[in-house]
């Protein structure tokens, strides 16, 4: 029965996009990034670089026709800590995510262009809804839950440190872990509902500031994985230590 669990695991670790057809018509503190330079018309110094200027979307690259919505952004003005690759695995681990089942992936790879100079790149993180403390996300992959990819913003051209996070909430193995319905909008808002309220992993303490914004991906399905509308809507938090 043990072996039985372990291989039904393994398989659901596999999550595959869909593409349909094509639409008649998107840690350590040393190495946190400088981006004094990028600021605003202002003079405030930025958070995060609208990768439409150089080249980028708000969308990733699912598949050569569809892309999921990169629907939050923690900005570069967050804590230096959660900027970091170590601090941002363990400030998301304080909203209820945690690393892949028993550390495996073998599913599809998505790409993101942040218009920071790097062009196309692959995902940095993947994190799923963490259910219990022991084998929690084996649970999300078998069950269906909340994951987020996530892609740092670090290249030559907008080295704002920021990370851009595709969330969304996913159903179970059996249906290949397609995104539920409404499922871009309800994993960003679980994600963003945990960082507003504050909450902490081994006694670090952090609280989210948030912004809406609303001109950065047009509202609807066009373009997007699964037919699946979204808001148009995109969280910016800045992340506290508290």
């Amino acid at each position: 029965m043990a072996l039985l669990l372990l291989c039904c695991l393994f398989a659901a670790v596999v999550a595959s996009p869909v593409d349909y057809p094509a639409p008649i018509s998107q840690a350590i503190l040393a190495n946190v990034p400088d981006h004094s330079s990028l600021r605003n018309p202002e003079g405030a110094v930025l958070g995060w670089y609208d990768p439409r200027l150089n080249g980028g979307r708000f969308l990733d690259y699912t598949t050569k026709k569809y892309g999921e919505p990169l629907n939050v952004i923690v900005s570069g003005l967050s804590d230096p800590y959660v900027l970091t690759d170590e601090g941002f695995r363990n400030y998301v681990k304080s909203l209820g995510y945690s690393e892949e089942c028993l550390g495996l992936h073998s599913g599809h790879l998505h790409d993101a262009n942040l218009g920071d100079g790097h062009g196309r790149k692959t995902q940095h993180i993947l994190a799923r809804q963490d259910y219990f403390p022991i084998w929690g996300t084996c649970w999300e992959s078998l069950a269906g839950g909340h994951h987020f990819r996530a892609w740092k913003q670090n290249g030559t051209t907008a080295n704002t440190g920021a990370w851009f996070v595709g969330a969304s909430k996913e159903h179970d193995s059996t249906r290949n872990h397609a995104i539920v319905p409404n499922g871009y909008n309800l994993g960003r808002d679980w994600f963003v509902d945990r960082a507003i309220q504050g909450r902490q992993w081994k006694g670090m303490w952090w609280k989210a500031d948030l912004e809406w914004r609303e001109d950065l991906i047009e509202e609807g399905k066009k373009g997007i994985n699964h037919g699946i509308a979204q808001d148009g809507r995109i969280a910016i938090l800045t992340v506290n230590r508290v």
